[in-house]
């Protein structure tokens, strides 16, 4: 679901009706940055910020980037630093402190259980933003868009207060030569080390798209992996690319065939329970998984454009009337994300889904969450984007072949939530919405003369009626068993 889109509001309320509500922790540091330039109105990112654990770090963040009152209409946002393999202490701080705060916010005032989403192909802020994550209590960490078998093993070693290392994928590396990214619980919580004992071990859901992937996590992860997101490629976001070799459909479109249908009864085997995702957003579908064994089900499309989501309310109230009006199309491209994945665009005029838009951009890397790192002649890591400038990529060495068709999802995902940059010396930034292919039908969360519908009325409608599991009546509502709010799909 993007940058914020299923951010702490949406999470919290699904967390308060019983279910397992997720947050988006993809770029949290640049969220929270230009939250409070834009004056933090609701004063909730500084009442986050008055609970973080540890001295002098919501200090420092607020007197960089607080504007009381926001900063004035049309002002560039001031940038935060890019993620490097060695990120400096500032990074650090902001990128612990807005995971906190995300999951500190979508916690309070329940005992409802909350997740957050990441990204395995987005390395470099992984380990600060899971201690910051499990600094505020997270239940639930998710992870797809690769094979993230570190992962358990990490947490198993930040509940410890231990520290902790990634290896990081650099293009061009040699045979033999590894690089990590490192983090130190200890080093950081140097002035309140008695934070280190309330940290908990969170429980870890691969995001996967096969029986094989999610056998090899379940047999080759570091750690324990606690269950498994089971999604098919009509879910939002990033899907896994084809099996086989890669052909389109005359419309452009990856085709996914017979190899790409997963074996659940291989990941019945594994004995963990999965949820399984990808236009599963109705109740009808949420009975069939769970007669298929799975706990439930992941629902975000549905979710994205509820009242509660962070997207724009003018683009939620244009995607619903596509969806009133039976044009509402997602095209899954193939070339769109940074990454290499297939990505889901909702086709929208005025967005950088229209080929007018996309080419009238001037392309630019400044917030740098997709960037690669790539090996140098000298032995040192650089950083490129095959979204960036095309002449600055090919002269850090890409292949000029590789920028073409890639779309900036760094600053567009920002500005699906009213955070998008706006420069001086170019026009600002434009919105593009992924969703899944059901985003045909969130209409029918609509009810009679309405024009938009709350995060209540799409649970009311999946669980409202008792389900019939083989046979026999669930008695209505299940709880916690449905997966909402993740972002970007493995």
């Amino acid at each position: 679901m993007g940058v914020a889109v299923s951010g702490w509001k949406l999470a919290g309320r699904i967390s308060k009706l019983g279910q397992l509500g997720v947050v988006s922790g993809t770029g949290l540091a640049s969220v929270l940055a230009r939250g409070l330039q834009t004056g933090d109105a609701s004063g909730k990112l500084r009442h986050a910020l008055r609970q973080f654990p540890v001295p002098g770090v919501a200090e420092r963040i607020l007197e960089k980037y607080f504007i009381a009152g926001g900063k004035a209409s049309g002002a560039p946002f001031k940038l935060t630093p890019m993620p490097t393999i060695q990120p400096g202490p500032a990074l650090v701080e902001l990128t612990v402190a807005a995971n906190y705060v995300e999951v500190f916010l979508a916690k309070e005032g329940h005992e409802g259980i909350v997740g957050i989403n990441y990204l395995e192909k987005i390395q470099l802020p992984t380990l600060s933003s899971l201690f910051g994550a499990m600094l505020a209590g997270v239940d639930y960490v998710l992870m797809g868009a690769g094979i993230p078998r570190a992962i358990p093993g990490v947490l198993d070693k930040l509940a410890q207060g231990a520290p902790v290392e990634l290896k990081v994928d650099v293009a061009g590396a040699l045979p033999g030569e590894e690089f990590f990214t490192k983090f130190d619980p200890a080093a950081f919580c140097r002035d309140a080390p008695s934070v280190l004992s309330t940290l908990k071990r969170s429980q870890f859901l691969g995001i996967v798209a096969s029986a094989t992937l999610a056998m090899t996590l379940a047999k080759k992860a570091s750690g324990y992996v606690d269950g498994f997101i089971v999604e098919g490629p009509r879910a939002g976001g990033h899907n896994a690319p084809p099996r086989g070799a890669l052909q389109l459909t005359g419309a452009g479109e990856p085709v996914y065939g017979e190899r790409d249908v997963v074996d659940l009864e291989k990941i019945q085997e594994l004995g963990r329970p999965f949820w399984l995702a990808g236009s599963y957003g109705r109740a009808e579908k949420l009975a069939e998984a769970l007669r298929a064994g799975a706990a439930g089900i992941q629902v975000g499309t549905a979710f994205a454009f509820c009242d509660e989501s962070g997207i724009e309310p003018v683009l939620k109230r244009r995607a619903i009337e596509m969806s009133r009006a039976g044009t509402a199309r997602v095209f899954t491209d193939p070339v769109a994300s940074p990454t290499g994945f297939p990505f889901k665009v909702l086709q929208m005029s005025g967005t950088l889904s229209d080929p007018l838009e996309y080419l009238a951009r001037r392309r630019i890397c400044e917030i740098g969450y997709l960037r690669q790192p790539y090996r140098k002649p000298d032995g040192t890591v650089g950083y490129r984007c095959a979204s960036e400038p095309e002449a600055d990529y090919v002269r850090k060495g890409g292949a000029l072949s590789d920028t073409q068709g890639r779309k900036c999802l760094c600053n567009s995902l920002v500005a699906n939530v009213g955070l998008g940059q706006e420069p001086a010396s170019r026009a600002p930034e434009l919105a593009l919405l992924t969703a899944g292919d059901d985003v045909a039908d969130i209409a029918q969360f609509l009810a009679p003369g309405t024009d938009s519908y709350t995060a209540s009325e799409v649970l009311d409608l999946l669980l409202g009626v008792p389900l019939r599991i083989n046979g026999h009546s669930s008695g209505g509502h299940e709880s916690r068993n449905v997966v909402v709010g993740t972002e970007l799909p493995a």
